[in-house]
């Protein structure tokens, strides 16, 4: 890489690291002004964990940032119920389960100490559920309105890539999804082969560069419009128009039923549950859209969040099947999955890739950015939605939980059971943030061994 190659990839790095803490302090931000507007006392916001390097107080909340910049924590009183009225400390043990006992009543009493005289009212757990609900959710939300804001600055501004009407390439053959697999396993190319169908649109006539104006006698004026009415019109002659040079032209050809890959709103590959490219039988006719740029409004960031959403669950819903094929590409010569999961230092290295481009303009780089930025904090808020403690899901799942146990005994006449008690689930939040380390772990050490490569 040159001095100026460098300089940019370095530029990128910080450019998405600033990025990145400002989606953390704005995600506890999220927490931080429900709990206050509902009268909960905030002990303190803070950003990273370990150590902390500086803070200051505001009212009765400390600010400020902790040495370790991975995430960020608001302290609130009472989320934990006091220990109940005559009820003895468990005396110290070897066995494991009264370990454990012991662990949640030490935090029952830390929790109970930190609520002064006069804030018995504002304890987390006096509010309502709904009122809790709406604090664990609000750092999720931050995210996404962040997500919904960086995307619409880049449809209104720069614009999204699209694919056209007019035509970039023209397959001679048709060759299956598996027998493109098949001849990439073997060390062979995807090149047409004797024996393979031949392309209808390439043996109708059309070249790269013509610009497709109507299919089955319907004018189209977008590159999906047509690509429906190709899938339909499988086994069925029918009738193309395109222009060339300014001269129109037209033949008659027939779509081939064909096993083609799903693709996303933006042109992607899309993944079944076990990690493979989904497939689907549509008409196909074998030729491939040229992209433009088009600029939208604010309303069209929705559907392309809500497709960046689906893709972060999909692989969140298989995620021990992904991070397996992560460690197998780690000792192994397989390739990292684009779309799986990766580290902070993944995101860094892809952003100082992307900045580091020379073919790549200014308003580009800013574009890919941009787009990665998005693409974080989707994957910060639905990782967050996770119904596992200590994650916010984790919070809403037993805040709920406590919901149906109390309306449950009222109906039953029973006696109310009172608030959830988190502590009795330490042990289940120990494993959860064991298991997330481990994963940070394993994921740092793929992107520096075998990183994913998009550029």
């Amino acid at each position: 890489m040159t001095v100026v190659e460098i300089l940019w990839y370095v530029a990128g790095v910080l450019a998405v690291a600033l990025g990145l803490a400002v989606s953390i302090a704005l995600h506890e931000v999220g927490h931080l002004v429900p709990a206050k507007l509902f009268g909960v006392r905030v002990t303190q916001y803070m950003i990273g964990f370990g150590p902390t390097l500086v803070s200051w107080r505001r009212g009765e909340t400390e600010y400020g940032f902790k040495a370790v910049p991975l995430g960020g924590y608001v302290a609130m009183i009472g989320m934990l119920p006091p220990p109940r009225p005559g009820q003895t400390p468990r005396t110290a043990s070897t066995g494991f389960v009264q370990q454990l006992g012991r662990i949640a009543d030490d935090a029952r009493a830390q929790a109970a100490e930190e609520v002064r005289p006069g804030d018995e009212h504002r304890r987390f757990l006096a509010l309502p559920v709904w009122k809790r609900v709406v604090i664990m959710l609000g750092g999720p939300f931050m995210n996404l309105l962040i997500a919904l804001g960086v995307t619409a600055l880049l449809v209104t501004t720069v614009g999204t890539s699209q694919p056209s009407t007019t035509v970039a390439e023209v397959f001679r053959c048709v060759v299956t999804t598996q027998e493109q697999q098949a001849r990439a396993a073997s060390g062979g190319t995807e090149d047409c082969r004797p024996g393979d169908p031949a392309g209808p649109a390439h043996e109708a006539g059309l070249r790269p560069g013509d610009t497709v104006l109507a299919f089955d006698g319907q004018p189209v004026s977008d590159w999906d419009a047509l690509s429906a009415a190709i899938r339909d019109r499988a086994g069925q002659p029918t009738r193309i128009e395109w222009e060339r040079d300014g001269e129109r032209m037209s033949a008659t050809l027939t779509p081939r039923l064909t096993e083609r890959p799903v693709t996303d709103a933006l042109g992607r590959p899309e993944r079944a549950p076990d990690g493979t490219v989904a497939t689907h039988e549509v008409g196909f006719i074998g030729m491939g859209a040229q992209l433009e740029t088009v600029r939208g409004t604010p309303l069209d960031a929705g559907p392309l969040v809500a497709q960046q959403v689906r893709g972060v669950v999909d692989v969140v819903l298989v995620l021990p099947q992904r991070l397996w094929d992560t460690a197998v590409a780690v000792v192994t010569p397989a390739e990292r999955d684009p779309d799986g999961p990766m580290s902070v230092v993944g995101v860094g290295r892809i952003a100082g890739e992307a900045a580091a481009l020379e073919e790549a303009t200014l308003t580009d780089k800013a574009a890919l950015l941009l787009s990665l930025l998005a693409g974080v904090n989707v994957a910060l808020m639905v990782f967050n939605l996770i119904p596992l403690l200590p994650l916010d899901g984790g919070h809403v799942a037993g805040a709920l939980w406590e919901a149906v146990r109390r309306g449950w005994a009222r109906i039953t006449g029973r006696p109310d059971p009172g608030p959830f008690d988190l502590a009795r689930m330490l042990p289940l939040t120990y494993a959860v943030g064991g298991a997330m380390l481990l994963m940070g772990v394993l994921l740092i050490v793929a992107d520096i061994v075998e990183p994913v490569r998009l550029f």
